[in-house]
């Protein structure tokens, strides 16, 4: 593995992880921008954006954009997130052209008025179907509850009245800011001829021209409450949990994967045996997630309405007592190696490297191996889960309760 960079005059950066061995190569175009760069009046534009990219470039019809991808066989996609939208290919390497200038291409879309209009409707169709899906919408409406005013708070998708009086020149006007050669860059991963990816990208991206992009960001000052919201129709009681976590930046991020793990991971977890395990729930879980400047502990519990107020309580005891007494050696050994697993495991297709590679130089400008992040799990002490523990407890979370239950 060897990593190389180089940045255009414009400020367009190069990034890659090239591995000879590889018989595959996945590349991206990563934009820094996401749902915590929008305002109220703008609030979805990004995901908006990331649909209208398909939609065609002066050179090419989104007809031709998916022919073109499939005559490589490409596995090709795109998302948004509250911090990044991303577009990616994977091919065999000696695609490596032909996929950079397809994306290089769409990474300049038409914005057509009329492609526009239609495709309004099928981000209101999607919102209106996400909020038909447990939890309904509430995994964004407990971002709201716990970070306020916080950039972090802002649903991806925006809203119906959002989207719905969204004008076509708002979006031209964030695409020229956001999507500037100074707020993206190419991330590869796999067989990848650096030399070659150079003068390809140069070629194609070299006379884009930079603008201001700054990201804000704020303190995180979270609140914690419970809320128990009604919904008659639907026949599981769903608990989502939001707490404080390590941030992107902050290297206690590692030992707060391990605790997720050992509380509540999907498998072998506290959670799954007091819960899952005997039957109590249909599913429980823990996840730490990682931004730039703020970091969280979501978990996610569905189960019986009638035995809701019981299982609530317990995953309470549960987080009572890990932070009255910790973790055991034998846990944080058994978190370790499934964590390892996954990231060596992941490791073996370029394309999971790429969002790796990619990830890291997104949040910190850094490059990270797969042994790097295997010696930093390694690292993880006890006392190291039980400082993040104090720094940021469990117990200290909103809650919000969706199901039959009227009141809890």
């Amino acid at each position: 593995m060897k990593f190389r960079s180089h940045t255009l005059d414009n400020g367009l950066e190069i990034v890659a992880e090239c591995n000879e061995s590889a018989y595959s190569m996945g590349l991206g175009f990563f934009v820094r921008t996401g749902a915590r760069d929008e305002n109220d009046e703008l609030a979805g534009v990004s995901h908006f954006l990331e649909h209208m990219v398909f939609k065609g470039t002066p050179r090419r019809s989104p007809d031709d954009v998916n022919r073109e991808f499939d005559e490589l066989g490409a596995h090709y996609n795109a998302f948004t997130s509250e911090e990044n939208t991303v577009y990616y290919a994977s091919v065999l390497p000696e695609y490596q052209e032909p996929v950079v200038d397809i994306l290089a291409d769409i990474m300049r879309p038409s914005l057509r008025a009329e492609d526009f209009a239609m495709e309004k409707k099928v981000i209101i169709e999607e919102i209106q179907m996400y909020a038909d899906q447990p939890p309904f919408g509430m995994d964004d409406r407990i971002k709201e509850l716990h970070y306020g005013n916080h950039p972090l708070a802002r649903s991806v998708l925006g809203t119906e009245e959002s989207v719905g009086a969204l004008a076509v020149g708002q979006m031209q006007n964030y695409f020229e800011s956001r999507y500037a050669p100074n707020n993206m860059f190419v991330a590869a991963a796999g067989k990848v001829d650096f030399e070659a990816l150079v003068r390809q990208v140069e070629a194609r991206c070299a006379a884009w021209t930079s603008a201001p992009s700054e990201r804000a960001l704020p303190r995180s000052n979270s609140t914690t409450s419970f809320h128990c919201v009604s919904r008659p129709s639907s026949t599981q009681q769903y608990i989502l949990q939001l707490a404080d976590a390590p941030a992107a930046e902050d290297e206690r991020r590692y030992a707060a994967k391990l605790l997720a793990t050992i509380f509540g991971d999907d498998s072998g977890s506290r959670l799954y045996w007091e819960l899952v395990d005997p039957g109590l729930v249909e599913s429980a879980s823990v996840g730490h997630y990682e931004y730039q400047g703020a970091g969280m502990y979501f978990a996610w519990i569905s189960c019986e309405p009638e035995s809701a107020v019981d299982n609530f309580a317990r995953v309470s005891e549960l987080q009572h007592q890990a932070e009255a007494g910790g973790f055991t050696p034998q846990e944080l050994h058994q978190a370790k190696s499934k964590v390892k697993s996954r990231v060596v495991l992941g490791s073996e297709r370029p394309r999971n490297r790429l969002f790796n590679v990619g990830g890291n130089w997104l949040q910190r400008r850094e490059y990270r191996s797969t042994a790097d992040d295997l010696r930093s799990i390694d690292a993880v002490t006890l006392a190291d889960i039980e400082q993040v523990l104090r720094d940021f407890p469990l117990t200290r979370h909103t809650t919000v309760t969706i199901g039959p239950l009227e009141k809890w």
